[in-house]
């Protein structure tokens, strides 16, 4: 995330690509008149945090998702797993199929996967190309690739 310094605007304007897919869920279950209230700063429902800026936060009473977490190191896993406080809900989600890390980087999906695979405090829930409920077309593809 180190390229948003050089893109204009502020810290949402600039996150707002990464942001985008969560965007679009949350509108579509919420609505844009809901969606828009939440992200207005004064009312802080809903918060954009890049990793660059989670180094010394604490969560609490919320609910903190990482999306796309198959694009983060083991370093960058355990540094915002360890921003969790009291009564926080997570939701960690990714395809480790899909990862864009350097050859050799291992990603802290697929790490913190095995780390907790035993941890009774720690659900987890593996979909398969099945599973699938973007569209036919996008299923299909994942069972031409696979």
């Amino acid at each position: 995330m180190k390229i948003l310094v050089f893109c204009p605007g502020d810290i949402a304007e600039k996150f707002a690509p990464y942001f985008r897919p969560v965007y679009d869920v949350l509108l579509k279950r919420l609505g844009a008149s809901f969606m828009q209230y939440c992200l207005r700063p004064e009312i802080g429902k809903v918060e954009i945090a890049p990793f660059a800026y989670m180094r010394g936060r604490t969560f609490e009473n919320a609910v903190v998702i990482l999306d796309e977490a198959q694009n983060v190191t083991a370093a960058q896993m355990k540094m915002f797993l360890t921003r969790l406080g009291e009564n926080v809900t997570v939701i960690v989600n990714g395809d480790i199929t899909q990862c864009d890390l350097p050859r050799g980087v291992r990603s802290g999906l697929s790490d913190a996967l095995e780390r907790f695979e035993e941890d009774d405090m720690v659900g987890i829930v593996h979909f398969n190309k099945d599973d699938c409920v973007r569209s036919a077309l996008c299923q299909r593809t994942l069972h031409a690739y696979s």
